[in-house]
């Protein structure tokens, strides 16, 4: 059984910072659970373009308003409390925060905790990283 409480890992380098968001990475590949689990923090007023081209990811807003976009459609959701989106197609987006969102983001292939994201917006490939 694997327990962590994420005020701890906030104080570990499971603590992955960005300019105008950072990511508490819960679970990483190590735990060979088969994905990893993030608590993601948008900071208010910021907008970022990702593309997760070799990852499926899955996020539930826990607080916060922003949208997300999908870039190949121009297609804007707002994103609030209880909302889940889901990139099944590695879409690329905006995510755009109104206000602090917390997200709880589930990656699949699971991540390292070494990810940066490369100008494109993705992470490279889990063989590049491993």
């Amino acid at each position: 059984m694997i327990v962590r409480d994420l005020h701890a890992a906030r104080e570990t380098d499971r603590l992955v910072k960005s300019d105008g968001w950072d990511s508490t990475r819960l679970l990483l590949a190590g735990d060979d659970m088969g994905f990893s689990f993030h608590i993601t923090r948008i900071h208010e007023n910021t907008s970022h373009v990702f593309h997760y081209k070799h990852h499926f990811e899955s996020v539930y807003c826990v607080s916060g308003e922003g949208s997300i976009e999908d870039l190949a459609t121009g297609t804007v959701h707002p994103i609030r409390p209880g909302i889940m989106y889901a990139l099944d197609q590695h879409d690329r987006h905006r995510l755009t925060a109104k206000s602090e969102m917390v997200m709880a983001c589930c990656f699949n292939p699971p991540v390292t905790g070494k990810e940066v994201h490369r100008k494109d917006g993705s992470y490279a490939p889990v063989t590049e990283t491993a």
